[in-house]
């Protein structure tokens, strides 16, 4: 075989080191360049913005559900208006950033659970989530079988994430949308009784905010959640390894 003819068949063959550009990444850049060309932004804005949205973490919604558990006013008045409420705890829902680039303004719901209802939240369209008092979601949240099988079998998937609830609550699934951003208030664990809001804030982690997860004593944000695989929902059985 000839150099050229080996060179043609191995271009041919050989499978590219990453996956294709997804119709939605094609989307964005076109999107972003576009913006720029047209000077309603520049680069330079854009990488401001992208590091610091990627440095947004659950600790200011964790002070809020904190403060709210030893301050009755307090909760009455974040269930009431949650835009005011996560001004308490620095974080401005219509200019996020603090350097003038305002947000896309959505209606804002903290979900309180109850003795006999617990809340999940989900965007089964495609990824909405509290981005300014929660950051950037994980990534098995923006997944399709995520997004598809909670709102189908929520006490499955909840299993999987190592969460077990009684028959007697009552699972509620929230579904975001363009306009409508959520996030929970779990109740509060016993074994806290006295305990600060620092003490407090440090249990509460991301997956109890998106209500994967309940807040325990002695279970803080640093501890990785493990999973079990998913079930059939039809056996009931344990994904084939």
């Amino acid at each position: 075989m000839h150099d050229h003819d080996h060179d043609h068949d191995h271009a041919r063959t050989v499978k590219p080191m990453v996956e294709e550009i997804t119709d939605f990444e094609v989307l964005e850049i076109a999107l972003r360049e576009l913006c720029i060309e047209k000077g309603l932004f520049t680069a330079e804005d854009h990488r401001h913005l992208t590091e610091y949205a990627e440095n947004i973490g659950p600790t200011a919604a964790a002070r809020l559900v904190a403060k709210a558990w030893v301050d009755p006013q307090f909760k009455a008045a974040a269930l009431a208006d949650p835009i005011a409420a996560c001004k308490q705890v620095g974080v401005d829902w219509l200019e996020p950033t603090g350097f003038g680039t305002p947000s896309d303004f959505v209606a804002f719901h903290i979900l309180e659970d109850t003795p006999t209802v617990h809340h999940v939240i989900v965007c089964s369209l495609c990824s909405c989530y509290p981005r300014p008092i929660l950051g950037n979601s994980p990534e098995w949240y923006r997944t399709p079988n995520y997004r598809r099988r909670i709102v189908r079998w929520p006490r499955q998937v909840l299993s999987e994430f190592g969460l077990e609830l009684g028959e007697d609550v009552e699972v509620r699934v929230e579904d975001s949308n363009q306009k409508h951003r959520f996030m929970v208030m779990p109740l509060r664990p016993p074994g806290t009784e006295g305990w600060t809001e620092d003490q407090l804030a440090e249990i509460i982690t991301r997956d109890c905010l998106i209500g994967v997860a309940l807040p325990k004593a002695g279970v803080t944000s640093n501890v990785i959640t493990r999973t079990r695989p998913a079930n059939n929902p039809i056996t009931g059985s344990g994904a084939p390894s």
